[in-house]
């Protein structure tokens, strides 16, 4: 008997041990980011951001080429992507603050399997975000940027230029911090 409870207890530290490994390991890789394009890089040099083509609430065709004269902030997400959850809140109240000078792009990928239009509905008007969402349907826009985590971040210049990206969730001061940057 007492080597059953031994046992049993062995291997409540082993999963213990992969659960925290397994979550540190998540944390480090959703800290990705995509390195800053150099300050002395000439704008001629800076690569253009690809055009998609993704929809609106409505079911209308919107391109990205559509929001350049502003800066943007592309945002790429799941309903069921919990790191995703976390931050967009932070990106509605920014959006909030600076919608009325940068375009907020905050795309919602639709697999058809984990990502349907109707979850990603539901959870938008479950939480009364104001910014707007558009629909990856066809994922033309995931696979332009060759998204493999969710969430992604890319900032883009007024003219379509790239000026930064971030893989995994970031934070409100992050965020501020890099639509000063394209505000400047």
């Amino acid at each position: 008997m007492k080597k059953n409870k031994k046992t049993v207890f062995i291997w409540i530290i082993v999963i213990v041990i992969v659960i925290l490994a397994a979550y540190a390991a998540y944390t480090l890789l959703s800290k990705g980011y995509m390195p800053d394009i150099p300050e002395d890089t000439t704008q001629e040099e800076k690569p253009i951001a690809p055009d998609f083509t993704v929809y609106d609430w409505e079911g209308n065709e919107v391109h990205l080429k559509d929001f350049f004269g502003k800066p943007i902030v592309l945002n790429f997400w799941a309903s069921w992507c919990g790191p995703c959850r976390s931050e967009m809140p932070d990106f509605d109240e920014v959006y909030s603050e600076y919608g009325d000078r940068v375009e907020f792009l905050m795309i919602n990928l639709v697999d058809g399997r984990r990502e349907t239009l109707q979850s990603g509905k539901e959870y938008a008007e479950s939480q009364g975000f104001s910014f707007p969402v558009y629909f990856d349907m066809d994922l033309e826009a995931s696979l332009s940027y060759g998204i493999t985590s969710y969430p992604t971040t890319i900032f883009i210049d007024d003219e379509g230029h790239f000026l930064k990206g971030y893989i995994g969730a970031i934070n409100k001061q992050i965020l501020l911090d890099s639509i000063d940057q394209l505000l400047d």
